[in-house]
C-alpha cells in the first residue's frame, strides 16, 4: 500500500510517496529527504535529539507518523539559517559553548527556537531548564545550553525592538 503526501520542509513544497504508512517523520526526513541534521537518538521520544518544528510547534519526530503530517509545514535545523547568516539560537550555541559532542545539538537548538517563540524562555535559568527538559545532553553541556538560550532570547528581543 502506498500513500501520497505533501508537506513543506524548510520552505520547499515536497510531494512524497510512502511505501509504508508506518514511516516516521524522522525516517522520512533523514532517509528520503536527505536532511540528516535531525538525529535518531533513543527512537522512543525520550531524548529530544529528533526535535523538529511542525507548524511552529516542537515535536519528537521519532514518534510522529509522516502520514499524519500531510500538508504540514516542517522546519528542521537545516532550515534555520538564512544563507550564511546563522539563526540567533545557532549563533548563541556557538558563542556560549552550548554543545560538546554535538549529537543532541540540532534537537536542542530546535527546542530552544520553539521555547523562545512560545514566550516561555525569559531570562530565568530555571525556567529555561524546565522548558528544555525534554532534550537530554549526555555530555552535560547544560550550563552552556542555558546560557545560549538566555543570550538568544535577549538578542531576539533586541532585534524585535529595533525593527518595531
Amino acid at each position: 500500500m502506498t500513500l501520497s503526501i505533501t508537506m513543506t520542509v524548510n520552505g520547499d513544497r515536497l510531494a512524497l510517496t510512502l511505501d509504508d504508512p508506518r514511516t516516521t517523520l524522522l525516517d522520512l526526513l533523514r532517509d528520503r529527504v536527505g536532511l540528516t541534521g535531525t538525529k535518531k537518538g533513543c527512537d522512543r521520544g525520550q531524548c529530544g535529539a529528533c526535535t523538529v518544528l511542525v507548524d511552529g510547534r516542537r515535536i519528537n519526530s521519532c514518534l510522529a507518523l509522516a502520514a499524519a503530517h500531510d500538508g504540514s509545514d516542517i522546519t528542521t535545523v537545516e532550515g534555520l539559517a538564512q544563507g550564511d547568516d546563522l539563526h540567533p539560537v545557532q549563533a548563541a550555541f556557538i558563542a556560549q559553548d552550548g554543545f560538546q559532542c554535538g549529537y543532541c545539538t540540532p534537537g536542542q537548538i530546535m527546542s530552544a527556537v520553539a521555547l523562545i517563540a512560545e514566550g516561555e524562555a525569559g531570562d530565568d535559568p530555571e525556567r529555561i531548564r524546565e522548558g528544555m527538559s525534554g532534550n537530554i545532553c549526555r555530555c552535560a553541556a547544560y550550563a552552556g545550553i542555558t546560557d545560549a538560550v538566555r543570550e538568544a532570547t535577549r538578542r531576539m528581543q533586541q532585534d524585535e525592538r529595533r525593527s518595531a
